[in-house]
C-alpha cells in the first residue's frame, strides 16, 4: 500500500515492520521454519546435534513429502484447492516434533502423524475452519497408538541462536507478542517453581524452562496459529494463560497425560467455542471505484457474518496464481454489521500481488471463502470517551465501518486523514455526511474535496508531534487510533505520543 509522506520519518521499528510485511504470515512462518531446519542440519554437521545426517534428511523428506502428498490427495477427494504452504508448514513442524530415526517403527509413527495431521484439516473442521492445530492433532493421535511419541526436540539450547530471533519475527508479524508473553510467563513460572522444589536454583530453573522445554517453539509456531485462535485479544490472552497452565502442570487422565500437544488441543477447542465458527462462502456482488487507485468490493455472505466495526476478515482467493505473497489476504470490513453485504476497501494500484489480481478479476456470482474474522481495532465501549482517528491512505477503511454502523454519531470524535492528493481521498462522501470533525492533510498541499476541512494550510514536510498537537490541542484526553501501512503507523504513533496522547491503538496493513 502506498502511503502519503505526511508523517514523521520512518523509525527503525517502522522499517522492520515494512520489511517483514512484504511476506504474508504463512510465507513468513514457512521461511523461518525452513531456516531453522537448515540450521539444524548445520548443527548436526558441527557435532552439536547427534542424530546423524542420514536420519535427519530422511526424516525431513518424509515429513515434507507425506504432508504435501496427503494434502494434495485429500484436497482432490474433498474437491477443494490445496494450500501448499500450509502443508509444508505442517511438515516442518512435525520434523521438529518427532525424533529423527531410521527405525521402521519410528518411521511408521512419523508417517502416520503426517497423514493424520493432513486429514485433520478436512475431517476435524467446521465449515472450512480448523478446530485443532493439524500438527498437534497428528502428533497426539500418533502418541495414542504407541507407534511414536512427540519429543519436541527443537527445545535444544544450540537451536536458540536462530529459534529466538525467528520466533520474535513471527510474533511481531502476527502481532501476538503480548499473547506469547502471557503464555511464556505462566508456563515458565510453573516449571521454575517445580524445579525449585527439586533443589535447582531460580536462574537454572528459568534457563531449563526456556532452553530445554519447548516453550518458545510452542508459542512461536503452534499456539499463535491464526485459524485456531479466538477473534478478540482478551480471549486470546485468557487462552494463553489457560494453555500455559495445562502445558506446565503435570496431569494425567487415564491414557492421556500432559504434553504440549494435549495442552494445545484443549486450547484449540476452547478457542473454537469462542469464535466465529467456520468459514463463510462469499458471493461477489460487485465493486465501485473510490479513487483512481482504490475500490470497494461487495460480497453477499452465505450466512450472516458476526463482526464488530473496526474488525477485519481474511479471504481465501483460490483463483490466485502462486506467488511470494500467497492467496490469503486480510481486509478491514467497511460496512455495518447489520448490512446484507460485506464490503472491503482495497488499494488497486500496481504492482499487484496474485491474490489482489484475482480479486480484481472476480465476476458477479464468483465465490471466495472468508476464513476468519477478528481484530481489536474497536472503539471504547463507553460512548463518552472522546477519540482521535488518524488514517493514512487506504487506512481509512476500518473507520468507515465505524461510520457505517453509526458508532461515531453520539461520540466526541475527530478524524485526521492523510492522503497524497484530493483525488486520493477515499470515502469522501461518507466523511462529508458523518457529522463529525474531519481534517484532511494532503501531501501536495492542495485543498481537500469540498465539504472537508483542510489540515494542510501552512504545513510542510511530515506530520510530527508539534503539528499534531496544534491540529488537535486536546489530544491528551482522547484515545487515539492509527491505521495505515506499518511504516506510517509506527511514525504516526510516535507523533501521537509526542503530542501528548496517553493511549494509542494501531492497525497496520501489511503483506498485500
Amino acid at each position: 500500500m502506498d502511503t502519503p509522506q505526511t508523517g514523521p520519518a520512518p523509525s527503525l521499528t517502522g522499517r522492520i515492520s515494512t520489511a517483514v510485511g512484504r511476506f504474508t504470515m504463512y510465507r513468513l512462518i514457512l521461511v523461518v521454519l525452513a531456516v531453522l531446519a537448515a540450521y539444524s542440519l548445520l548443527l548436526n554437521v558441527l557435532g552439536w546435534l547427534t542424530f546423524g545426517i542420514p536420519e535427519m534428511l530422511a526424516h525431513l523428506a518424509l515429513c515434507l513429502g507425506l504432508t504435501y502428498a496427503a494434502n494434495r490427495a485429500l484436497a482432490a477427494l474433498f474437491r477443494v484447492n490445496p494450500h501448499t504452504e500450509s502443508s509444508l508448514i505442517t511438515g516442518l513442524l512435525l520434523y521438529f516434533l518427532f525424533w529423527p530415526s531410521l527405525q521402521p517403527r519410528d518411521l511408521a509413527g512419523v508417517a502416520l502423524a503426517c497423514v493424520l495431521a493432513s486429514a485433520s484439516k478436512y475431517a476435524l473442521a467446521w465449515r472450512g475452519r480448523h478446530i485443532f492445530n493439524p500438527a498437534a492433532a497428528g502428533a497426539f493421535a500418533t502418541g495414542l497408538t504407541g507407534l511414536n511419541i512427540a519429543t519436541w526436540w527443537a527445545a535444544t539450547p544450540a537451536m536458540l541462536w536462530v529459534l529466538v530471533p525467528g520466533v520474535l519475527v513471527v510474533l511481531h508479524r502476527t502481532r501476538k507478542v503480548l499473547m506469547a508473553s502471557v503464555f511464556t510467563g505462566a508456563a515458565t513460572a510453573i516449571i521454575t517453581l517445580e524445579l525449585l522444589r527439586s533443589g535447582m536454583t531460580a536462574g537454572m530453573g528459568v534457563w531449563q524452562a526456556l532452553a530445554q522445554r519447548p516453550v518458545l517453539f510452542f508459542v512461536g509456531f503452534m499456539l499463535t496459529e491464526p485459524l485456531t485462535l479466538p477473534p478478540r485479544r482478551p480471549q486470546q490472552l485468557a487462552l494463553a494463560a489457560v494453555v500455559g497452565v495445562l502445558f506446565a502442570v503435570p496431569w494425567n487422565l487415564g491414557i492421556v497425560a500432559n504434553s504440549p500437544e494435549a495442552a494445545l488441543l484443549a486450547g484449540n477447542l476452547l478457542a473454537f467455542l469462542a469464535g466465529q465458527r467456520g468459514a463463510v462462502k462469499l458471493r461477489f456482488a460487485g465493486s465501485r471505484p473510490l479513487t483512481p487507485t482504490t475500490a470497494e468490493f461487495s460480497f453477499e455472505p452465505a450466512r450472516p457474518v458476526r463482526f464488530l466495526p473496526g474488525q477485519y476478515m481474511e479471504l481465501d482467493l483460490p483463483q490466485a496464481r502462486p506467488d511470494g505473497k500467497g492467496r490469503r489476504r486480510v481486509f478491514s470490513l467497511t460496512g455495518s454489521p447489520g448490512e446484507r453485504l460485506v464490503k472491503f476497501g482495497v488499494r488497486t494500484a500496481g504492482p499487484l500481488s496474485a491474490a489482489k489480481a484475482a480479486l480484481l478479476a472476480l465476476q458477479p456470482g464468483d465465490e471466495v471463502t472468508a476464513t476468519a474474522v477478528g481484530g481489536d481495532f474497536v472503539l471504547p465501549r463507553d460512548p463518552r470517551r472522546p477519540v482521535l482517528l488518524i488514517a493514512a491512505g487506504i487506512g481509512i477503511t476500518p473507520f468507515v465501518s465505524h461510520l457505517s454502523s453509526g458508532a461515531l454519531r453520539e461520540r466526541d470524535a475527530v478524524l485526521l486523514l492523510l492522503a497524497r492528493s484530493a483525488d486520493e481521498v477515499a470515502y469522501a462522501e461518507e466523511l462529508r455526511t458523518s457529522g463529525m470533525r474531519v481534517l484532511v492533510r494532503l501531501a501536495d498541499g492542495s485543498d481537500p474535496p469540498a465539504g472537508l476541512a483542510s489540515a494542510s494550510a501552512g504545513a510542510s514536510g511530515r506530520l510530527d508531534g508539534t503539528a499534531l498537537a496544534a491540529l488537535v490541542p486536546d489530544i491528551d484526553r482522547r484515545e487515539v487510533y492509527v491505521s495505515g501501512s506499518p511504516a506510517s503507523v509506527a511514525s504516526l504513533r510516535r507523533a501521537a505520543r509526542r503530542a501528548g496522547a496517553r493511549r494509542v491503538r494501531t492497525d497496520s496493513f501489511s503483506g498485500y
